[in-house]
C-alpha cells in the first residue's frame, strides 16, 4: 500500500568528465653514489629515436618543484646522453653539488618535438644512502631521495640543511623519550640542550633538557609530563650557549617518507601540573622527516 512517500532513487548527477590525461612516460632506474648524487637511467624502446641518439639531441630530464610558486614552478634541467653499449637507455646525473630547494620535485622526460612526460619509477639502488656520513668540511648538505608517489610517478624528495642534527635511536622509557643523535656541521658543546617547542604556540617557553655530548653525538632524555599542555611539539638541538637551534630530523638514509613507516609506542602520561586527565604521548616523524611528539587526549 502506498504511504504517499516518494521512495524512488533520486537521479544521480552525471559523473564529471575527466579531461585528457598526460601521457605516462617510460621508467627510470635510479642509483645513488656515496656522495649523495643520483643517476637516472631512462629506458626507452630500442632503437632510440634518431633525434635522441644524436649528440645534440637536446633530450633532458626535468625536475619541477611542487612548491606551489604562483610565478610558476622552478625547473632544473639535467642533460640526457645515450649509454654506451645500451641502445635503449639515456642517462642523466644529479650531482650532490647541485642545489635543489627543499621539498618535492616531479621528474619528467623531455625530448625534442614532444611535450614533457612524467617518468615512472624503475629499479632503485639506494644502498649508498644508508648511514651516509657528510663531509665535515662542507658548507651545506643536500640530500636527495627518489621515490614513487601515491599515483605511481617518479619524484625526488630534497633537503638542504647545515648544520644538521640526525636522529638515531629513539627509546621510549617510563614517562619519557631517550633520543640519541649526531650533529654535523657544528660541535656539541657544554651546555647543549634539547628543546621541545609547541608548534601552535611558538611564543611560549620550550621544554628544555640537557643534551650530553658524546663526540659529535648527543643523548637527551625528554620527559613527557611537561608536554601535556599542547598537542604537538617540534624537537630542536641547541649545540651550546647562544648557538642557533638545529631541527632534529632523520634524512641520512634511503626512506623518503618516514611518517607511516617508523612507528613508536604511545605512553600514557599524567600532566606535570597534576590537573586534568591523562594524555597519550607518541614520538613520530613529520612529512618532512623532522622529529616531533604528538599529545592526544584519552578517550
Amino acid at each position: 500500500m502506498s504511504t504517499g512517500t516518494d521512495t524512488a532513487t533520486p537521479p544521480q548527477a552525471p559523473a564529471a568528465r575527466r579531461g585528457p590525461q598526460p601521457e605516462r612516460g617510460p621508467r627510470a632506474d635510479c642509483a645513488a653514489d656515496s656522495a649523495g648524487g643520483i643517476t637516472f637511467d631512462v629506458r626507452l624502446p630500442a632503437p632510440l629515436p634518431s633525434a635522441a641518439a644524436s649528440p645534440d639531441h637536446g633530450a633532458g630530464l626535468l625536475l619541477r618543484s611542487r612548491s606551489g610558486d604562483p610565478d610558476g614552478p622552478e625547473t632544473v634541467r639535467l642533460p640526457l646522453a645515450p649509454v654506451a653499449g645500451d641502445p635503449g637507455t639515456l642517462r642523466a646525473a644529479l650531482p650532490s653539488t647541485v642545489r635543489l630547494a627543499e621539498g618535492r620535485w616531479n621528474v619528467f622526460l623531455a625530448l625534442d618535438g614532444a611535450p614533457p612526460r612524467r617518468l615512472l619509477p624503475g629499479v632503485n639502488d639506494l644502498r649508498s644512502l644508508m648511514d651516509r656520513v657528510p663531509h665535515a668540511d662542507r658548507t651545506w648538505l643536500g640530500v636527495y631521495i627518489p621515490y614513487a608517489t601515491k599515483n605511481g610517478n617518479l619524484s625526488v624528495r630534497s633537503w638542504q640543511r647545515w648544520p644538521h642534527a640526525e636522529a638515531g635511536e629513539l627509546r621510549v622509557v617510563d614517562g619519557g623519550l631517550v633520543l640519541r643523535g649526531r650533529l654535523y656541521g657544528a660541535g656539541v658543546a657544554p651546555g647543549a640542550r634539547l628543546e621541545a617547542w609547541a608548534r601552535r604556540h611558538p611564543d611560549g617557553p620550550p621544554v628544555v633538557v640537557e643534551a650530553v655530548a658524546e663526540g659529535t653525538g648527543f643523548t637527551a632524555e625528554l620527559p613527557y609530563p611537561p608536554l601535556a599542555a599542547h598537542p604537538v611539539w617540534d624537537l630542536w638541538l641547541r649545540p651550546g650557549g647562544s648557538a642557533e637551534p638545529v631541527r632534529v630530523a632523520r634524512i641520512l638514509d634511503d626512506i623518503a617518507d618516514k611518517k607511516r613507516i617508523f612507528t613508536y609506542p604511545a605512553e600514557r602520561v599524567r600532566p606535570a601540573s597534576g590537573d586534568g586527565p591523562d594524555v597519550t604521548v607518541t614520538p613520530y616523524y613529520t612529512l618532512s622527516n623532522d622529529l616531533a611528539v604528538r599529545v592526544d587526549a584519552q578517550d
